[in-house]
């Protein structure tokens, strides 16, 4: 069962510096933190800020070559982690007729699925492996106090590494 998910941001992993995305279960308190690299990590982060930079970045040609060929991306799936490397496809449909699912990267699929609209969704299987549940009460406390996000992730990113999403 696929599980709709919304981009919570891009935060950097400390002490490594190395960029994340988070998402997190549209209807639920699930949240899946994936690491990207710096440049897919600007891309996304672009994307949903809506900025556009005076010429197109890879992501925005691509979302343009589609719209060209009238080509529509419907969904991004992220379906998979094997050996601490995400899998995602992507869903495209020509003329109503759903295409071949192309393999992706997760980075490069959800900063087309911003750039698109698209929806996003993941694996509850993969959710239930690798997401960490921050309970509404915690959330709503934290909020309480001011900042929802940094907070709640705080906690959970001082404790893990990639290394602990390695099969």
């Amino acid at each position: 069962m696929l599980i709709p998910v919304e981009v919570v941001g891009v935060r950097i992993e400390m002490p490594s510096n190395q960029p994340i995305v988070l998402l997190k279960e549209i209807e639920g308190t699930r949240f899946l933190p994936i690491w990207v690299g710096a440049v897919e990590a600007t891309a996304i982060a672009f994307a949903q800020q809506g900025l556009s930079p005076d010429r197109p970045l890879t992501h925005d040609l691509l979302r343009d070559v589609l719209d060209r060929v009238d080509i529509t991306l419907t969904a991004v799936h992220i379906t998979s982690i094997v050996d601490g490397v995400f899998f995602a496809q992507l869903l495209l449909r020509d003329n109503g007729l759903a295409l071949e699912p192309l393999s992706s990267r997760p980075s490069d699929a959800i900063a087309l699925a911003l750039r698109t609209k698209s929806n996003i969704m993941v694996d509850n299987d993969l959710l239930d492996q690798v997401g960490i549940d921050i309970p509404e009460h915690v959330a709503t406390e934290v909020s309480a106090a001011g900042d929802q996000e940094l907070e709640a992730f705080r906690e959970f990113l001082d404790q893990i590494n990639p290394e602990d999403f390695a099969g």
